[in-house]
């Protein structure tokens, strides 16, 4: 007996607010609320379910009775299929407003915090081709789109060299372009493609787990200077050696050219060798004169015209003299401690990465930057009272955490340190608030800085000043 169908369909739905991960939200019949992959605020529209919950369901729209004004035509040909840019459907200055929302909803319910007047959002002076490090995955068995299942063509070239569909880790749709990323970044990946394909190379093949192409990154640097990398699944010398020759000849302002051989279940490249082909193993990125080394392992800000802008507000918050001890926690390779150094008597900079603190003092040192000290070690164990002793007691502490937020005893302990000033940079504001709902009886919010580091997307970064009550 056929298994009956729990899917629902709703007439005439108006899509209200936009919600959590990119989804918009409508009202059922019921009361219950919709979220909604593809519908922008404004629009009225029939919807088929998905997904069913106590409290709300999941669904798509099926049927457009009204446009929202909010909408705009998506620049990309890929959207809607491939998971990146879901709000490229929506006007910038809109998805600015509902970034903004989102972050004042979450600390008013979240934090339960009493709030000043939030600033007006910083939005990205780029919409697009704003990226600095983009990543693609090969595949020998790319994704069709449901006009190719349609056609009945039978597609015997079937590789792919883009991005995974959403949810689906062996799924790639081919990218023919992306606008996340400024040129050369397109033509190097359409021409790695195409000498591959007509030079037979095998691309990926991840449930078989053979395959010579398995994944190609791309790092550019505002300076002009470009990282290609590929991960190569087989050890083919005369293949790679085809291949990154070729490259490095057709993209001769390649700065650094190198490989990884990666013959293991996952494509992460922490745990391998980076073998450099040609040029430098790294590039750099400046900031107010300041240079920082990026290696293939490295983590930066992936939108650096932005990242400066995040910088200066976190500095700005800290209001530095000149004579203040300052710990920034979960410093990375060290940006923030760096950026901040010249304003401060000294930086204390901690991490749990130990590439990332050797990136830091490397970057330290050829800055000539010589107030700063980095050191390594997951935040809740390092970061306690011994520590404390030995480095100083600081006037304020900045704090970037990923997007978990913070520990639970890493909050203790910042209570029980009890600097001046606290500044909370998050790239969550619904696990920031969640911190900051156990820092309100000690502190105070007085000052909050949305700043959009990803347009087309949901995300948003947001910047709190805490001051410690009197």
């Amino acid at each position: 007996m056929r298994k009956k169908s729990r899917r629902q369909t709703f007439e005439q739905v108006e899509v209200v607010d936009a919600g959590a991960k990119g989804k918009t939200v409508g009202k059922a019949p019921d009361g219950r609320v919709i979220f909604l992959s593809n519908a922008v605020p404004g629009d009225v529209v029939d919807v088929m379910t998905t997904k069913k919950r106590k409290a709300y369901f999941e669904g798509v729209a099926t049927h457009f009775h009204i446009l929202s004004d909010k909408r705009t035509t998506p620049q990309c040909q890929h959207f809607g299929v491939c998971g990146g840019c879901k709000w490229q459907h929506m006007g910038y200055e809109h998805q600015l407003h509902f970034k903004q929302k989102e972050v004042e909803n979450n600390l008013k319910r979240i934090g339960h915090l009493e709030l000043p007047e939030i600033s007006p959002i910083l939005g990205s002076e780029k919409q697009y081709f704003y990226r600095n490090k983009m990543e693609f995955s090969f595949s020998n068995s790319r994704w069709l789109t449901q006009e190719e299942i349609d056609s009945n063509t039978d597609f015997e070239h079937r590789n792919a060299l883009g991005f995974h569909i959403p949810g689906m880790w062996d799924k790639i749709l081919d990218i023919e372009k992306c606008h996340l990323q400024e040129d050369p970044s397109n033509a190097i990946r359409l021409e790695v493609k195409r000498f591959a394909v007509a030079h037979d190379m095998a691309f990926f093949n991840p449930r078989k787990q053979e395959g010579l192409l398995r994944t190609m990154m791309i790092r550019t640097t505002s300076t002009g200077e470009i990282m290609v990398l590929f991960q190569f699944f087989e050890d083919d010398l005369e293949q790679r050696e085809l291949l990154l020759n070729h490259i490095q000849q057709k993209f001769p302002k390649i700065t650094a050219l190198l490989y990884v051989i990666n013959s293991k279940q996952n494509d992460t490249i922490y745990d391998q060798e980076v073998i450099c082909f040609a040029g430098r193993d790294h590039i750099f990125e400046e900031m107010e004169g300041l240079q920082f080394k990026i290696n293939a392992k490295s983590f930066y800000q992936t939108n650096s015209e932005q990242a400066y802008e995040l910088y200066k507000v976190t500095r700005d918050f800290a209001n530095l003299s000149g004579n203040e001890l300052v710990y920034d926690l979960y410093t990375g390779t060290g940006t923030i401690a760096q950026f901040v150094a010249k304003k401060a008597k000294k930086v204390i900079g901690v991490e749990s990465v130990p590439e990332a603190i050797a990136d830091a003092k490397a970057n330290a040192a050829h800055n000539q930057i010589s107030n700063v000290e980095f050191f390594v070690g997951d935040m809740k164990n390092v970061f306690n009272s011994e520590f404390i002793a030995q480095h100083g007691h600081p006037d304020v502490i900045i704090t970037d955490p990923p997007r978990d937020g913070m520990h639970k005893l890493v909050v203790e302990q910042l209570l029980q340190v009890a600097p001046k000033k606290i500044v909370y940079v998050s790239c969550n504001s619904a696990t920031q608030a969640r911190d900051l709902e156990l820092m309100k009886e000690k502190y105070e919010v007085v000052k909050v800085q949305p700043v959009d580091m990803f347009p087309q997307t949901h995300h948003v970064e947001n910047v709190v000043l805490l001051e410690k009550r009197v």
